[in-house]
């Protein structure tokens, strides 16, 4: 009888679920993973790389279904024993929580005595939440007074830090060719470890590194800050990302097309086979606005001036200078250039380009063609002339322009920047009638529709340049009402150097506020050298129109060719150029705080050249001068003109 009964179980077994257990033998199950390629170039407007991609070797860890703790562990001390990390770099990487994970993995039974009795039926998700918050400190600082346990805690975490099947980078940064061979040749006892050919960013030009922005290490990988969305674009934990800036502001464009890779495994979790589902490429390339040769010659006369400008004892607080060039029509910024001396290592350069939208500073009389201009939307007449001599107001000091000019016009106010003449200006806009010794009576409501007028061309308002963490200028509260007539000669509100370039390309161009740009286009990767076709046109945007006639502009235009040729500017231009120059006292604040509250000026000048159909717009601010005696800003306006027509007539040349 049980003969017979196990002859009628062998035949269930093979006839009625024969097919089923054959199926269940054979089992596989399919999992994906998606590994990054290199990110998109960088060209400028001539189609000149200025951000690369370059090879580098990288030691990888890879893990699978069947990897568990202690095979990480065991390839992570053998691993140790062939590559290290600088003690600084260890301190800076290696998280506390990093640390307690590394030691409950590697002391398995220690870590199960940290929980009572009662919690080992929790959920291993709370028990292990428990284990980590009781992890002795004793042990921790034993780790992190033992560099070589360190290594080794950094590498486990390297190894744990992504997704099973995608390659996680152990070690790139400052590889030797020494650990790089030692690993190679000891591949078989380091299972999950590779040697590969990773990416990095390549630069062939130095300037502009700091607009370019920068990007994540495979070590920091994406940003916490915006990890959700990264979750919803699929990104690798460990994927590089672009953390300011340009890399960051264009990281849909920029990250590349993730390859898609099928690993098929056996029921056991092993893997029998792989394929490329889907091929990974580059992330789409960007075509800039900038120049680059023109950005390192701005860049090597804002050096060379601020160097001469600081000979002057007087200048020592004068520690930076910025440069602003755009097409006043198209928006498209040339070059933007500051320079800082570095107030660690005095007489080093650094680069501040970023400074140019970033930080603020009061402008002076360059804001006074949109004073004048403020006046004509309010009424006032083309020709209209004041009395220009000191003012006098009643708690207020008195208000005058550096001397007296007597009787001036609106041409002769710019040409000779009245202060007094745009004291007229704003007392008008805000319905005041001026007495001498009387009260000034100006109202919030006073102080908001000069600003409004300001903000038509760009002033106290957002550029909308597409990078990130743009200032909007400082709008300060006023502490008397004589403040108002300040903000018309450009002394109370600060503006950026990319506002003011914005502000006098409103003039240039015959007053159209244009939104600044660094892309112009965007456009799918190639195999070959060179862009691609191209995928977004970035078409240039007008944000606004300020309320003046066509009138209105040429006679503030007339005003600035004026100041260049007979007024404030003259005999300092060698082209034909318009603008405005301005001198704001202010008191320092920089990085020196011992001199805070000291009496300093700005030295700034906007224009255009040429003066007639202008090719492009620029400001110049250089910060906290002691005397006026060397005209920076002056010559570093006529210096970057120069640059810009020799560069063009050198242009023309290599098209024939």
């Amino acid at each position: 009888m049980m003969f017979v009964a196990l002859i009628v179980r062998l035949g269930v077994v093979q006839i009625v679920q024969g097919e089923t257990f054959s199926k269940e033998v054979s089992r596989t199950e399919s999992d994906y993973a998606n590994l990054p390629a290199p990110r998109g170039k960088m060209y400028d407007r001539h189609n000149r790389i200025v951000v690369d991609n370059k090879s580098v070797p990288a030691i990888t860890y890879t893990v699978d279904k069947t990897t568990k703790t202690s095979d990480k562990l065991s390839t992570a001390i053998n691993l140790s024993n062939y590559i290290h990390y600088d003690s600084d770099f260890l301190k800076k990487e290696l998280k506390e929580r990093d640390i307690r994970d590394y030691w409950l993995a590697s002391h398995p039974k220690e870590a199960k005595k940290l929980l009572k009795k009662e919690e080992l039926e929790l959920e291993p998700s709370q028990t292990y939440k428990l284990q980590v918050d009781r992890v002795p400190k004793k042990e921790i600082k034993a780790i992190e007074e033992n560099l070589d346990e360190q290594e080794l805690a950094y590498i486990y975490t390297r190894f744990s830090s992504g997704y099973q099947y995608v390659p996680q980078v152990v070690k790139s940064l400052n590889l030797t060719d020494k650990e790089l061979a030692t690993v190679a040749e000891h591949l078989e006892e380091l299972p999950g470890v590779d040697v590969i050919t990773d990416w990095d960013r390549a630069y062939p030009y130095e300037s502009l590194k700091t607009i370019f922005g920068k990007v994540t290490s495979p070590e920091e990988g994406i940003l916490q800050s915006r990890e959700d969305y990264y979750n919803a674009r699929d990104y690798a934990r460990n994927e590089r990302v672009g953390k300011s800036y340009l890399e960051y502001q264009y990281e849909d464009y920029l990250n590349s097309k993730k390859a898609k890779i099928e690993y098929i495994s056996d029921k056991n979790g092993n893997v029998i086979s792989e394929k490329v589902v889907k091929e990974g490429s580059r992330g789409y390339d960007l075509k800039l606005s900038f120049d680059i040769e023109l950005q390192q010659k701005v860049e090597e006369i804002l050096e060379e001036e601020l160097r001469a400008a600081r000979r002057y004892s007087a200048n020592f607080l004068m520690d930076r200078a910025f440069v602003v060039m755009m097409d006043p029509y198209q928006g498209d910024v040339l070059a933007m250039a500051g320079k800082q001396i570095d107030p660690k290592k005095t007489g080093e350069m650094l680069d501040f380009a970023y400074g140019t939208f970033s930080t603020q500073y009061e402008a002076g009389s360059i804001v006074k063609g949109a004073t004048v201009l403020a006046g004509y939307q309010d009424g006032m007449s083309h020709g209209r002339g004041y009395f220009d001599k000191t003012l006098y107001f009643k708690g207020t000091p008195p208000k005058g322009s550096y001397s007296q000019l007597n009787y001036v016009n609106d041409l002769d106010a710019l040409r000779r920047s009245s202060n007094v003449y745009m004291f007229y200006v704003a007392m008008r806009i805000a319905d005041i009638t001026y007495v001498e010794n009387g009260p000034f009576n100006a109202s919030n409501e006073d102080f908001q529709k000069l600003r409004n007028y300001f903000a038509q061309f760009g002033l106290g308002v957002s550029t909308e340049i597409d990078l990130p963490q743009e200032s909007s200028g400082l709008i300060n509260n006023p502490d008397n009402a004589g403040k108002l007539l300040d903000i018309a000669i450009g002394q109370f509100d600060t503006y950026t150097p990319l506002q003011l370039a914005q502000y006098v390309s409103v003039i240039a161009n015959g007053g159209y506020r244009v939104q600044p740009r660094i892309v112009t286009s965007i456009h799918s990767p190639i195999e070959e050298e060179g862009l691609g076709p191209v995928a977004i046109d970035r078409d240039p945007e007008i944000l606004n129109k300020v309320n003046n006639s066509e009138e209105d502009i040429n006679r503030v235009q007339r005003g600035f060719k004026l100041v260049v040729t007979s007024g404030t500017a003259k005999n300092m231009f060698d082209y034909d150029v318009a603008g405005k120059t301005g001198t704001s006292q202010t008191l320092y604040y920089g990085p020196k705080r011992a001199y805070w509250g000291r009496k300093t000026n700005n030295l700034n000048f906007v224009g255009y050249y040429p003066s007639k159909k202008p090719e492009i717009a620029f400001s110049v601010v250089v910060p906290w001068a002691g005397t006026e005696k060397y005209p920076v800003n002056k010559k570093i306006a006529n210096r970057i003109v120069g640059a810009y027509v020799d560069l063009q007539k050198k242009y023309a040349n290599e098209v024939k």
